[in-house]
């Protein structure tokens, strides 16, 4: 336990600015660290306390991250809306349910899940020459919305259940199931983040879920943090940023598999 109160909240405000920093460059929010992290330090946290406090500070980043690829016109606004609306009831239900959810098997199922589609994403990367889909524009891009709506639904369900941000089921999707440019699939994941984990952390709040003393320092740097990110991103290559999203999908793989316990 850190002892230093001061050292405490500028070590937790920095940990906020790294995670949101590279949960804005992916989309994904900065759930990935702030769980394990909680989890470590807090081990006399409830599951529902390290979701809650998790979730809003990655409410904090993805609402920041949101405004950023807003200003830079990266951001889908039609499948934000319609993706967002979606992820309402699955991050109610996500939320209500993380206080019982102790399902070891689909805990560890979900882990297989994403560990495939790591090696998927980061297999697709590494093809020769950039998709075609990079240069369409707003204008020209189609997509399936009911496959846009049901992903949407799982994403606020897993969001609130684990508090970990949807971004890493949600960008891969909208990438290679309906044909976003990256950028635009990175920028529009974290506004639908923005309002699915608004909701998860209404939910979490009313539960009592939620340790202010560390979500305000983490959620803070988190703030600062996804304005560099979306600087950051805007410069880098699709390429780079499909590199860093499949890595992350594969450190939460191999994290749920390992806490699912299955394994031994």
């Amino acid at each position: 336990m850190i002892d230093n109160i001061v050292v405490f909240y500028i070590f937790f405000t920095i940990v906020g600015f790294l995670a949101a920093m590279i949960g804005t460059i992916i989309g994904a929010g900065g759930g990935l660290v702030f769980v394990p992290l909680f989890m470590y330090w807090f081990p006399e946290w409830s599951p529902s306390m390290v979701v809650g406090t998790s979730l809003f500070s990655v409410m904090c980043n993805a609402i920041s991250g949101s405004i950023a690829y807003l200003k830079q016109k990266k951001v889908y606004i039609n499948a934000a809306i319609i993706f967002s609306l979606a992820t309402f009831p699955g991050a109610i239900l996500g939320a209500q349910m993380s206080g019982w959810f102790s399902g070891k098997g689909f805990m560890f199922a979900f882990g297989c899940f994403m560990l495939c589609a790591s090696v998927l994403i980061g297999f697709k990367n590494f093809r020769k020459g950039e998709r075609k889909e990079e240069s369409l524009t707003l204008e020209q891009l189609s997509y399936s919305k009911s496959i846009g709506i049901s992903i949407s639904f799982f994403v606020g369900f897993i969001s609130s259940i684990f508090g970990i941000g949807g971004g890493l089921i949600h960008v891969p999707a909208l990438i290679y199931l309906m044909g976003f440019p990256t950028h635009m699939a990175t920028a529009t994941s974290q506004s639908i983040l923005a309002v699915s984990t608004t909701v998860g952390v209404i939910t979490h709040l009313i539960e009592s879920h939620i340790i202010f003393s560390i979500a305000i320092p983490t959620s803070i740097g988190a703030i600062f943090g996804a304005q560099v990110g979306a600087r950051i991103a805007k410069r880098l290559k699709a390429k780079a940023i499909l590199a860093l999203m499949s890595i992350a999908v594969f450190a939460l793989a191999v994290r749920l598999i390992l806490k699912s316990g299955i394994l031994g």
